[in-house]
């Protein structure tokens, strides 16, 4: 079998040896032989048996009939072997290393148990989300099981050039004499050397998705494929699965701690599981922040506020000597190249980055595109493990959402104003959905149940200075609800901040300015701080009846909560007169039958029951029991507080 050699002059001689792949080749004319080589050449260890003329330099094979054509020298082509005969060299591989590998037990008894399914023509899809450890599974699978197989190949093949590369290579492994014809020839022989084999592993890392491996398939139907993808779907028919999701809680802990220690013994990890946590338990992410910890001697402690202060520069942030690409900042970077044919896809996965990550229902995605189209966007997301989706709701990993929601201005997929943009898209769903409802009616709970948790993470991911006329909304809604709830603290919080903005955003004489110092003042008064309630109450009401006059329903409210406030402090005196006041104004302004005069009615009895004028407040609860059972009926809630104030009275009697 002839192998590839190169000319090399020296003493008058030319001596030929093995070499890697040759450059800079001619095609012979056939009409023309120049400074041909005279005498035999045959051996390991060949010497010219002549003289040549000319320069000598690397060439390439010529393919068809012709010679190749070293400079100006012409030497026999390459023979090409029959390839179903040639065996692997056993030292042939290309496997990376698996590196520091912790845990993962489950996931390689399933790797192993698909595998042990045949002895032949297996083919098993590794899948998850971008940096949970698809290809260190794969590198570990391959460095334990390699002593199960005569040959253990590894392809990069995010491409279908990568992909062809790969088994180009596969051709020159097995039979180095082939490596200096073309690429398209040796992925043929390599191929061909596949089909006509059994014992063999080959990787394909980092598959785009399925069609890019069908026509292999095809062809090759022995031998143990492992295929690592982000792709979660379309493996049906084509290979087993086997998924790979993020570390548990221990295994994360320790592989944080075994980076750092190796760099740094005695490092201090306390809150090693907070980081990893606020990592989401990714491999890669904790890889990449156990190495900044041990390059730079900092404590977990540290790193976590590094996060919090300086998210894009952290994401993006590697050890010396550490892999740029494989950063948090740029993990997912390719899937969404691979994304970027379908905008809407991307467009949704920003909005869903300000959310919490789990439970988001379906149905809060905008309505501007069509529902197919919401979709196939959503179905692509899921597709490449960026989203796990069920028949109602949609998760999504924490630490895809704040890369996602952290502007980068070099990177097409985080232009800051894309990011505002889905920001305020998201504010807007969540206060549309709220919009209407009323906190005080469990009814309507579960609605605002359902959005309780993504207003607070979006919340607690913006500040006021990024709030809108929606985020106001969204905060008093979220507040009035909590408050009802009993959580005051948070109440007041959310208030305070739509209090600030909306007087910001609209100006202090704004209709919806007063209603949120309104609503924290009835915060204040539910946390039992009636010294910060009443001014505010006070203040509220002097500008309602200056703006909006003294007969607006916005007015009355103002009135009746200062008289509220009043009753609460113990100055029934200066209470009941507001509350007669306002309940003659309702029932003038509303009429008798409205739910605030019925409201109205209700706390002027219980001001009156407070100051022992039992017979005033049974007689205005029987006529308020009366009109609402049957205006709102027997279990509304205000018919059930009256009810309720009713039977107090009486037993009071």
């Amino acid at each position: 079998m002839r192998k590839w050699l190169k000319l090399i002059t020296g003493g008058g001689a030319v001596r030929q040896q093995a070499e890697s792949k040759p450059t800079n080749t001619t095609r012979a004319d056939p009409g023309e032989v120049a400074n041909t080589i005279e005498g035999g050449i045959s051996g390991s260890n060949l010497v010219q048996a002549g003289t040549i003329g000319g320069d000598v330099v690397p060439g390439q094979k010529v393919t068809g009939a012709n010679a190749l054509v070293v400079g100006q020298v012409v030497l026999p082509a390459p023979v090409v072997p029959a390839m179903e005969s040639v065996s692997a060299p056993r030292s042939a591989g290309s496997v990376p290393a698996a590196g520091l590998f912790v845990g993962r037990s489950t996931e390689l008894a399933r790797l192993d148990a698909v595998v042990g399914q045949s002895r032949r023509a297996v083919v098993v899809a590794v899948h998850g989300l971008g940096g949970v450890g698809k290809s260190t599974l794969a590198a570990r699978f391959a460095e334990v099981r390699a002593d199960q197989y005569s040959f253990v190949w590894w392809v990069v093949a995010d491409s279908p050039t990568a992909l062809d590369a790969g088994l180009a290579q596969v051709s020159a492994a097995v039979a180095p004499e082939t490596w200096a014809l073309p690429v398209e020839e040796r992925v043929e022989l390599g191929l061909r050397w596949l089909a006509s084999h059994e014992d063999w592993l080959l990787v394909l890392d980092n598959l785009t998705g399925p069609a890019d491996v069908a026509s292999l398939l095809e062809r090759v139907r022995s031998g143990t494929i492992v295929i690592t993808s982000r792709r979660s779907g379309g493996w049906q028919g084509i290979a087993e699965t086997v998924a790979v999701d993020v570390l548990p809680e221990d295994d994360a802990i320790e592989l944080l701690t075994r980076i750092v220690q190796a760099e740094w013994p005695d490092a201090d990890l306390t809150n090693a599981k907070a980081l990893c946590a606020e990592l989401g338990w990714l491999p890669i992410a904790v890889e990449q922040a156990a190495a900044y910890l041990g390059q730079t001697k900092i404590t977990p402690t540290a790193y976590l506020d590094l996060l919090a202060r300086y998210p894009a520069r952290m994401f993006a942030t590697t050890a010396e000597g550490a892999d740029a690409t494989r950063t948090m900042a740029r993990v997912w970077h390719l899937t969404l190249d691979r994304l970027s044919d379908t905008p809407l896809a991307i467009a949704i996965l920003q909005v869903l980055a300000w959310w919490a990550p789990e439970s988001i229902p379906r149905d809060f995605l905008p309505t501007t595109a069509d529902a197919p189209d919401i979709n196939d966007a959503l179905g692509r997301l899921s597709a490449y493990s960026m989203i796990t989706l069920t028949a109602t709701t949609i998760d999504i990993h924490r630490l895809v959402q704040a890369v996602t929601r952290t502007p980068d201005p070099t990177d097409p997929h985080r232009a800051p104003d894309d990011i505002a943009t889905a920001r305020d898209l998201a504010t807007t769903i969540l206060a549309n959905a709220v919009r209407g409802l009323d906190p005080r009616l469990p009814p309507d709970w579960p609605s605002y149940q359902a959005v309780l948790p993504h207003a607070q993470a979006l919340l607690e991911h913006t500040t006021a200075a990024d709030d809108t006329v929606p985020t106001c909304h969204l905060l008093a809604h979220v507040g009035n609800y909590l408050g009802g709830q009993g959580d005051t603290t948070s109440a007041i919080a959310h208030h305070t901040r739509d209090a600030h903005s909306s007087n910001r955003i609209l100006g202090p004489d704004h209709p919806d300015t007063l209603t949120s110092r309104n609503n924290l003042a009835s915060a204040y008064q539910t946390a039992g701080q009636l010294n910060r309630a009443i001014p505010l109450y006070e203040q509220t009401l002097t500008d309602r009846q200056r703006i909006l006059g003294p007969d607006h329903p916005d007015t009355l409210t103002s009135r009746n909560n200062l008289a509220s406030a009043y009753r609460a402090a113990g100055q029934l005196k200066r209470a009941i007169p507001l509350y007669e006041q306002t309940l003659t104004d309702r029932q003038r302004i509303l009429g008798p039958d409205h739910p605030d005069t019925l409201i109205s009615r209700n706390n002027l009895a219980y001001a009156y029951h407070a100051a022992g004028q039992l017979k005033h407040a049974i007689a205005l609860l029987e006529e308020a029991l009366a009109t609402s059972e049957r205006i709102l009926g027997v279990d509304h809630p205000i018919t059930r507080l009256i009810r309720d104030n009713l039977a107090t009275a009486h037993q009071g009697d």
